[in-house]
């Protein structure tokens, strides 16, 4: 993070899984949940980030953290595309590709870009505050402090 604002790491040796994640992602899985991780990767297209840092990260990530799916969109704002969020490309596609019912899926993101992809795209929508400076678009369906909160109010939802 700098100046409030988040920011993607440049490389691996900048990359870390946040601590709660494995754990609080694992209790998912054995509540039967698929877990799909949806980015956008826009550094990959301004030329600052290469595909194969990003895919060494991505395997980092999935050795620790019993994920279903990675999507990815690595255009950059002007590119238009479908596929960047807020639009809900990368939902629909991977809902689609892997038979998920949107309407009982939940949405979980620390911007207000993931909560306006999961709107489009008919999902329940969760935000994380992690305190940075940008505002909402969407009033989130639920907002916590922490991805174990999240799971916690997921699991709770039955």
């Amino acid at each position: 993070m700098r100046d409030g604002k988040p920011y993607s790491p440049a490389s691996v040796s900048e990359f870390e899984v946040l601590a709660e994640a494995p754990g609080a992602c694992r209790r998912l899985k054995i509540a039967g949940f698929m877990l799909i991780v949806v980015t956008n990767q826009p550094e990959v297209a301004r030329g600052m980030l290469k595909i194969q840092a990003l895919e060494s990260m991505h395997r980092v990530l999935q050795a620790q953290v019993p994920l279903d799916d990675i999507r990815i969109c690595t255009h950059d704002d002007g590119h238009e595309c479908a596929c960047r969020k807020p639009k809900p490309g990368l939902l629909v596609e991977a809902a689609r590709d892997l038979g998920i019912d949107l309407r009982r899926s939940f949405m979980v993101g620390d911007r207000w870009k993931d909560i306006d992809a999961g709107f489009a795209a008919g999902c329940r929508t969760i935000f994380i505050d992690r305190g940075y400076v940008e505002s909402l678009r969407a009033a989130p369906d639920h907002h916590v402090r922490s991805l174990d909160e999240a799971v916690e109010y997921i699991l709770c939802q039955g």
